[in-house]
């Protein structure tokens, strides 16, 4: 919640989206403030605001161009009354949302806010909700929301608009946090999380940079997400095969998954994508940096991607999967996965996180995908918790890789088999590429 401040004269909004724009043209005839509660000075306070900043208000909506991509844009001025947000600010907000949809050009927000403002009430803290009725008609138009935090971003618009945007991007060293520090009675207070740093530690925020490269990242996100330029929801193409000859014995196949000098999931993704917009974490502070999320260029077009690193998967990671599969379906971008793990986290950690419900999710984001899906094991497919990261209808493996219904050592270890006996049940597995393919379950062999 904020109130007047105090700041330095004639810093107006352009100040906000100062090293991030090529040109913004502000929105003719935005709304303007009104006094609902009649609070005492409060009239005065506005007048004082716009001759000390240049603005009109807090928000300044209009269209916006960032390394030749159009977008509509949304810039908060912490000069103007601490960026808070009132009647007018949420009024404006909502109409360029609607422009956005509209046109189908992707909303930016700039943020730099206290939150709601004082002087209006509950007038306006209900914006809260009407910024996310807009955000979800944009996310019906197909439409992404790319947020930009800067310093600081607290209250209710972090908790609407920012915190609840398709992809965030936070200032280097920026406050961020829905408790402002007068709200929580430290202004002294240096603990991470309620930094930006804290917030992308901890999977809130996609990605933190300096001021040049926040730029570079605002344009290839609008370059990849943007309607006009990703591209149609096709299959995804198979990556080109790497690896060796298939027609290995079972448990020489899995020696051969586990071999650490066998291409990675990282060696496809550099092979398929030009450029690269990585996304982070499971949005309820989790993050498994075991699994890469993210969209990238290939032929021309968008495609998203999640990437395990063969490593053993938790519930942050099936959650972050998850969210990336949501997301390119509600923008209508093809998925391609690249399946390479042993099987989920079955420690205590791992059922405390909620290991269980988080494959189930994913396994039901997979099934109701309207967007097409292809997937590759690269590696270890190991259990449900793997399978949960595979097409239904387009599931191919590399000569590198195998799938089974569990890890020959467990399967083992269930059967009441002594460990001499893994390499028989991983044959009797039939988890080796050619078996899988003659079992009907993966559509091919990469490049055989």
């Amino acid at each position: 919640m904020s109130g007047e401040v105090s700041v330095k004269d004639g810093v107006s909004a352009m100040s906000a989206i100062d090293g991030l724009v090529d040109a913004f043209v502000p929105f003719a005839g935005q709304a303007l403030a009104q006094d609902p509660l009649g609070w005492p000075g409060y009239p005065a306070t506005l007048e004082r605001a716009r001759e000390r900043t240049g603005d009109e208000q807090s928000v300044t909506g209009g269209r916006a161009v960032i390394d030749g991509g159009a977008c509509i844009m949304v810039a908060f001025n912490f000069a103007f009354m601490g960026g808070s947000m009132g009647e007018a600010e949420g009024r404006r907000i909502t109409e360029a949302i609607a422009v956005a949809a509209r046109e189908r050009l992707p909303l930016v927000s700039v943020l730099s806010s206290g939150g709601a403002r004082i002087q209006e009430g509950m007038r306006s803290l209900i914006q809260m909700q009407r910024v996310a009725r807009g955000l979800v008609e944009l996310g019906a138009a197909r439409v992404p929301h790319v947020c930009v935090v800067r310093h600081p971003t607290t209250g209710g618009v972090w908790a609407s608009l920012g915190a609840g945007a398709d992809v965030i991007l936070g200032d280097a060293g920026v406050a961020v946090a829905f408790a402002g520090s007068r709200v929580r009675g430290d202004e002294g207070g240096d603990d991470a999380a309620f930094t930006a740093e804290g917030k992308w530690e901890r999977g809130f925020i996609d990605a933190v940079h300096g001021p040049e490269q926040l730029r570079e990242q605002l344009a290839l996100a609008l370059a990849l997400l943007s309607p006009a330029t990703r591209g149609l929801p096709q299959l995804p193409p198979l990556p080109v095969r790497r690896g060796h000859a298939t027609a290995l014995s079972g448990w020489d196949q899995v020696q051969r998954a586990r071999d650490p000098a066998r291409p990675r999931a990282d060696d496809y993704l550099s092979d398929y994508f030009a450029r690269v917009l990585e996304i982070r974490g499971d949005r309820v502070g989790g993050v498994d940096p075991s699994v890469h999320c993210g969209f990238g260029r290939h032929d021309g077009r968008t495609i998203a991607f999640v990437a395990q690193s063969g490593a053993i998967t938790g519930a942050a990671g099936y959650r972050t999967a998850r969210r990336l599969v949501e997301l390119a379906t509600k923008l209508d971008v093809p998925v391609l996965t690249l399946i390479d793990s042993p099987g989920a986290d079955g420690t205590a950690a791992g059922e405390a996180a909620g290991v269980g419900p988080a494959i189930a999710a994913l396994l039901q984001t997979m099934a109701a995908a309207s967007v097409p899906i292809l997937s590759v094991t690269v590696g270890e497919g190991g259990s449900g918790g793997t399978l949960s990261l595979a097409s239904p209808d387009h599931l191919w493996i590399t000569p590198d890789g195998y799938f089974s219904v569990i890890t020959p050592e467990s399967a083992a270890a269930i059967l009441k088999r002594p460990p001499e006996d893994v390499p028989t049940v991983a044959g009797q597995l039939r988890l080796a590429p050619d078996d899988l393919r003659e079992l009907g379950i993966v559509r091919g062999v990469l490049g055989v």
